[in-house]
């Protein structure tokens, strides 16, 4: 199970493509003289987590013996893999990201595809069992140490779909479990403004096209949760570039 994001949806989280904007309370307006903020992500103090589960049913289906599941991942120089760098708090700004407003997971031979995705917030998630057995797709909204259910459904039929509007108040990540198979693990950032970036292969990050101002910057990792950075002042056609670390 790879749980790095694709290239391609990697760019879509740092490019400027225009669309509506979908996450209540923010405002599109046109930006110029926008500034940047750049960087890398370190694991920090932690170390690359990976926990095997046996499989226990399904094998036909699912496979046979065990499946290690990359919590955490961390590349050979120390970076943190699938963190997600963004800005708090904005209220206006550049358009999100075309495609933004969707996310298809498929549950096929018992794993999530994809286990890390990006939608914006009351965007529409749909998940597809694409296997001949049941899966019960189970999404929490991840609140600190808590979480709350958000999506609770059960999809016994291979071709079974089901969509749903994610629309979280406090969170700004979902986990994503199947209450029929242990070893099916998924996560989702929920962007609530376009001002964001999936760290890439070597752990970088860039946010693009932000007014001038003060921002207040924080990261997000599905198991290790979120970390306040501070603040950052964005001079217009500025560039900030800074090294974080959980």
């Amino acid at each position: 199970m790879k749980l790095n994001l694709t290239s391609a949806l990697a760019g879509l989280a740092m490019s400027g493509m225009a669309t509506t904007a979908f996450a209540g309370g923010y405002d599109v307006i046109d930006v110029t003289d926008g500034g940047s903020f750049t960087g890398t992500v370190s694991a920090g103090a932690f170390e690359a987590d990976t926990r095997t589960y046996t499989i226990s049913k399904d094998p036909e289906i699912c496979g046979e013996g065990s499946r290690e599941v990359p919590f955490v991942e961390v590349n050979d120089a120390g970076m943190l893999m699938n963190a997600v760098v963004f800005l708090n708090d904005v209220d206006e700004g550049k358009a999100f990201p075309e495609g933004l407003d969707a996310l298809t997971i498929h549950q096929e031979h018992c794993e999530f595809s994809p286990a890390l995705g990006v939608i914006a917030n009351r965007g529409e998630l749909t998940a597809v069992n694409d296997d001949h057995t049941l899966h019960n797709i189970h999404t929490y909204e991840l609140i600190g140490n808590a979480r709350r259910t958000v999506m609770n459904v059960s999809q016994p039929e291979m071709g079974d779909t089901v969509t749903k509007e994610i629309k979280l108040r406090r969170g700004n990540g979902m986990k994503i479990e199947c209450d029929a198979h242990d070893f099916m693990h998924a996560f989702v950032y929920v962007a609530k403004n376009p001002y964001f970036s999936v760290v890439d292969e070597n752990g970088h990050f860039e946010i693009t096209d932000i007014p001038a101002g003060t921002y207040e910057v924080m990261m997000w990792h599905g198991l290790l949760g979120e970390v306040e950075v501070g603040e950052i002042t964005v001079d217009a056609n500025g560039e900030v570039s800074m090294d974080l670390s959980y």
